[in-house]
């Protein structure tokens, strides 16, 4: 016969807390900064940039805007966070309830552009363009989470750490379609939380009762009962 647990497990890990934490920060800071750049007299949409979690393809959103003449209606970049990895170094937490993560993140950063004839002689490169507004919305997401006030990722208590690991330019898949790019970047955010785990809810002991056999044949020479409900 085995112990069960008299509670229900019904929680989120304090990993996908932290996630979704991290999105939240980046749309909130995101409508933030758009208003500041209004209030500032300059152009809010270099501020914008749409937030998802866990998508497998997040940049199919931005081909989802095509016209009949091939350019994209919304070019707002997208931003897609998601849980990688983690690991439990044995030397932080204990074996009963409480651990710490090591857990990476990557937050993927998406632009997309369409090769268009330029004023001048010869056109503008959708592939630098796009490459140029990843890197651009990159550098304001890795600003934003490593400002001071996200130096816990606003959960102090739970987070004791983050750091950017990596940053790192990829080619996501693209369409058939040679005159649209999409860019991207990767910001692995390393970030260290506790977990911890359900607990069998004690009981109050009551009485303990203790009984000592010491002859060969087990003949009882001692018993102590002690009451603890007095």
């Amino acid at each position: 016969m085995v112990d069960v647990l008299d509670i229900l497990i019904d929680k989120q890990d304090n990993s996908e807390r932290v996630r979704d934490q991290i999105a939240v920060i980046l749309a909130t800071e995101s409508a933030n900064q758009q208003a500041l750049a209004a209030g500032a007299g300059k152009d809010p949409e270099g501020w914008k940039f749409s937030v998802y979690i866990e998508r497998a393809r997040p940049w199919e959103a931005l081909f989802s805007s095509v016209d009949d003449e091939g350019r994209i209606k919304d070019e707002t970049p997208l931003v897609n966070v998601w849980y990688d990895n983690g690991t439990f170094p044995q030397a932080k937490g204990d074996t009963v309830e409480r651990q710490t993560e090591s857990a990476s993140y990557n937050i993927d950063i998406y632009a997309a552009a369409v090769s268009v004839d330029s004023v001048t002689p010869g056109y503008e490169s959708g592939d630098e363009l796009a490459t140029l507004e990843a890197q651009r919305i990159t550098r304001l997401v890795r600003n934003i989470l490593m400002s001071n006030i996200n130096t816990y990722l606003q959960l102090r208590g739970i987070v004791g750490r983050r750091w950017p690991s990596s940053i790192t330019s990829f080619q996501p898949q693209q369409n058939e379609n040679n005159a649209q790019y999409v860019t991207a970047v990767r910001l692995v955010l390393s970030v260290d939380f506790l977990e911890f785990s359900p607990q069998l809810t004690p009981e109050d002991l009551e009485e303990i009762f203790i009984e000592v056999k010491k002859a060969q044949d087990g003949s009882v020479l001692a018993a102590v009962q002690f009451d603890l409900t007095t």
